[in-house]
């Protein structure tokens, strides 16, 4: 769920808006002037995916990213209007996703940057800014080329906000909701609220909670369910504080998977005053329910047996390319929900935060996953490049952004990773990555999905739950692995993290797994099959420009849904599999 302030959309530029005493957060999607290249400057809306536009290539390289050009330099630049009010404010830019390699500059200076195109970020604009005036902010992107095995899109492809704060705010991604007591008549809710405080005083802090039962479209209904008791916090000058409390919910409403549960979800509205003044107003949604991992009968929620059927899904969203569209993805969502899936794995990178909200109100169990890539390259230019300096804040970022999403009930630090082949070096890596997730989040266990990794090997003793790509019910004529992790493994779960697409468009396509393997996965079924809509289908249902196929007749021939959007023909066939 996204933890927010009160947000109120605007366009900072053509209007100076009045701001209360306590933050605000703008969404500054509109009025970017993109540049690339020699080209002369056009205006554009955010989100944006300036590769969908072309040209395609008609001849190489161009492999698994497809044949639109992705790579090389861009800038957006914009002007931001700045109140003279705001003077003596903390000023963010908080961007959901840039596409890749990002530096963003205000009034002539370098403000900072991140590389990973997938995660969220926040800079501080604050020393930068000028109130009263106009301000120049740019940003300039060079995504490389051979960065991907998929296409990942280009530009600012995500939304961008403008957080305007008091000194004295709750920190970025600042409350943690968990929920360590669970039944039907009665739900602790335990909250951490950290507080920064970028003044030049320490501030005497009194922080107070209300807790509202939200309605499915995610409105706050009624008076609040419950108050947690007010906490006082003193925050040195330039410092952060973190304050705890818990309260209890008569008669929960929980959250659960559709169809044989309903995703209740709540409201938390953390109010901070100093002096009696309010000062921060933060919203954290979020959903109260149980979690059981049994390594023989599967996955319980709420102490109800859930069956997975599951898919991969990547970024993208086919012919609309990767710039996020709220309506797009829930669309996409429907339609999986339609066929019978009921969870999703976000393969293989943080989603767009709405896709998680989305996630949490339509009742979709998450797969979280953050790395395509470590150490070992896949793509000349892939994550490897900067994992050694990078990994862990961008674990750390996904984590912290989407812990309190009911809907994700696992996190993956990899998929099929090179250090599967490294033995006891790869080992090390996998239970450093581990060990960052567990101080983020102790309540969701980890999976890594392998496709090499054998029982004997010691990568897979580094996780909580088994991620099996493929290798569970045997690829081509190579043995099936379940039973052998099952014996290895007594105590974990085994997740077939990614299955077959129909018609052996992967290698394998085994319905129901043969021989020994069957029963096992019956009894625990947490079963990921393999959908890429981002690749053009053999025969697609509507007219699609062949040059975004990698190659003639390739990805995924009987994916659920085809490049345009469509249902594609591996929508009938997951009707008979999964409903």
């Amino acid at each position: 769920m996204n933890t927010h302030r009160h947000l109120r959309a605007g366009l900072l530029g053509l209007a100076l808006l009045h701001l209360p005493a306590f933050a605000e957060r703008y969404a500054i999607n509109d009025g970017w002037q993109f540049q690339r290249g020699a080209a002369a400057p056009q205006t554009v809306t955010l989100p944006h995916d300036w590769a969908i536009d072309g040209p395609f290539l008609k001849d190489g390289p161009h492999g698994g990213m497809g044949r639109l050009v992705t790579w090389g330099e861009v800038w957006y630049r914009k002007q931001l209007d700045i109140a003279a009010r705001d003077s003596g404010k903390s000023i963010f830019l908080d961007i959901d996703g840039a596409m890749s390699h990002a530096q963003v500059w205000l009034n002539d200076r370098l403000v900072g940057g991140w590389p990973y195109g997938y995660n969220s970020f926040r800079l501080n604009l604050t020393p930068y800014v000028k109130p009263g005036g106009p301000n120049r902010l740019a940003i300039r992107l060079d995504n490389p080329p051979d960065s991907a095995r998929w296409y990942p899109g280009a530009g600012l492809y995500r939304n961008v906000w403008l957080s305007v704060n008091d000194p004295v705010h709750v920190a970025h991604w600042g409350t943690v909701v968990r929920t360590p007591q669970v039944t039907h008549e009665s739900a602790q809710v335990a909250l951490a609220v950290t507080i920064d405080n970028d003044g030049k005083d320490a501030a005497a802090l009194e922080v107070t909670t209300q807790i509202y039962a939200l309605d499915d479209n995610g409105k706050r209904t009624g008076a609040a369910v419950a108050t947690l008791p007010a906490q006082r916090a003193s925050v040195a000058a330039h410092g952060s504080a973190t304050v705890n409390a818990s309260v209890r919910i008569a008669q929960p409403r929980l959250w659960g998977p559709l169809p044989q549960q309903h995703p209740h979800r709540y409201l938390a509205v953390t109010t901070i005053r100093r002096d009696g003044k309010t000062v921060d107003t933060y919203d954290t949604p979020f959903g109260i329910r149980t979690l059981r991992f049994d390594p023989d009968l599967g996955l319980f929620v709420n102490g109800e047996k859930i069956m997975i059927n599951g898919v991969n899904n990547h970024h993208d969203l086919g012919a609309l390319g990767a710039a996020f569209n709220v309506r797009a993805a829930e669309r996409q969502l429907q339609i999986l929900q339609e066929m019978g899936a009921n969870a999703v794995r976000m393969s293989h990178n943080p989603p767009a935060p709405e896709l998680l909200d989305l996630a949490d109100r339509m009742g979709i169990l998450v797969l979280d996953e953050v790395f395509d890539s470590w150490e070992r390259e896949k793509t000349p230019h892939d994550f490897h490049e900067v994992f050694g300096e990078w990994h862990e804040r961008d674990l750390r970022a996904m984590l912290r952004r989407d812990r309190n999403h009911p809907s994700i009930i696992m996190w993956s630090v990899g998929n099929e990773v090179g250090e599967q082949y490294t033995g006891e070096a790869g080992a090390a890596i996998g239970t450093r990555l581990v060990g960052i997730a567990k101080q983020e989040d102790s309540t969701r266990p980890i999976t890594l999905a392998m496709n090499y990794a054998k029982p004997d090997m010691p990568l897979p003793a580094t996780v909580d739950v088994i991620g099996l790509n493929y290798q569970g019910a045997g690829i081509r004529s190579l043995p099936g692995q379940f039973p052998a992790f099952h014996r290895k493994f007594r105590d974990k779960m085994i997740v077939s993290t990614e299955s077959a697409s129909a018609l052996s468009s992967r290698g394998e396509y085994q319905f129901p797994v043969p021989g020994v393997n069957s029963a096992l996965l019956r009894r625990a079924q947490f079963l990921f099959r393999h959908h890429r809509s981002g690749r053009l289908p053999e025969r697609p249902l509507l007219p699609v420009p062949g040059a975004l196929a990698p190659r003639p007749a390739a990805g995924a021939p009987a994916a659920a849904l085809d490049l345009a959007g469509a249902r594609g023909p591996g929508h009938a066939g997951a009707l008979v599999h999964l409903r």
